[in-house]
């Protein structure tokens, strides 16, 4: 979305006519938030929320804790607010404007920001998107860790972006096909791992034997023993170095050379 002015005004608005879109891009509520706004509330810092006056209704794309912090201190009935009203933003703008939330009250997730982003229509999310959905997994914007869903968001998206779509499509492919999407096997270390070992031996290895020699071991193994590894690797090369431990085995045959 590109920067633009767009109008506004303050206005003061009932919160019973704030609409809150938590069925397409917002984050669900979260009443320990609300509550520690409630406990510290100062009306002298309090912000305004920010609304989107569309087709001649009142969407909050930025506020919704406030708003409800606000309803909580008056008992739980509907008060005026002063809000932000914004004129001209269509639904993705709101959604876009919704992702690049960067207050500490407001900081969103890595799930909900790139959740954010695909509903506004941003290319590189929607990409991202596409390419799971095309091999069958699914964005586990919620965390709930089921099988071929992804809930490292961050990390799958960080890879995609560090080693291109292809090389991550392979990746993915490899760890789906060896352990059928089982939670444990999509975890951050091994998309890790297995990514960082497909862009450093991309055209080199053998898929089959490495989906045959990962069959061979717990999805847990490459986060249990990288962790084991201590300091003796530093970050992502712990897990590289399981993926390509794992992959070389005992065969001298296949194995390949070390390269980090």
């Amino acid at each position: 979305m590109k920067a633009v002015d767009c109008p506004y005004e303050i206005m003061i608005l009932n919160s019973r006519q704030l609409i809150i879109p938590r069925e397409t891009y917002q984050r669900s509520l979260r009443t320990q938030r609300v509550e520690a706004i409630v406990a510290d509330f100062d009306e002298r810092i309090a912000n305004e929320p920010k609304v989107s006056c569309r087709n001649g209704r009142y969407y909050v794309f930025d506020g919704q804790h406030t708003i409800n912090a606000r309803v909580a201190r008056n008992g739980g009935r509907d008060l005026p607010i002063r809000c932000k009203v914004y004129y001209g933003l269509t639904e993705s703008d709101e959604a876009l404007l919704f992702a690049k939330q960067t207050g500490a009250s407001a900081k969103l997730s890595p799930g909900a920001e790139i959740r954010a982003n695909i509903y506004g229509g941003r290319e590189i999310e929607m990409h991202f998107l596409h390419v799971n959905e095309s091999i069958g997994l699914t964005l586990d914007y919620d965390q709930k860790h089921g099988y071929k869903r992804i809930a490292c968001i961050k990390t799958a998206f960080e890879e995609f972006q560090a080693i291109g779509p292809d090389k991550y499509k392979e990746a993915m492919c490899l760890l789906l096909e060896a352990w059928n999407g089982e939670p444990d096997s999509l975890r951050a270390e091994n998309v890790k791992g297995m990514c960082r070992f497909i862009d450093l031996y991309h055209g080199e290895y053998n898929p089959q034997r490495m989906v045959m020699q990962l069959r061979k071991f717990d999805p847990l193994t490459i986060y249990r023993e990288g962790h084991a590894t201590g300091s003796s690797l530093a970050g992502y090369k712990k897990y590289l170095y399981q993926v390509y431990r794992i992959y070389n085995g005992t065969s001298r045959k296949n194995a390949l050379p070390l390269k980090f």
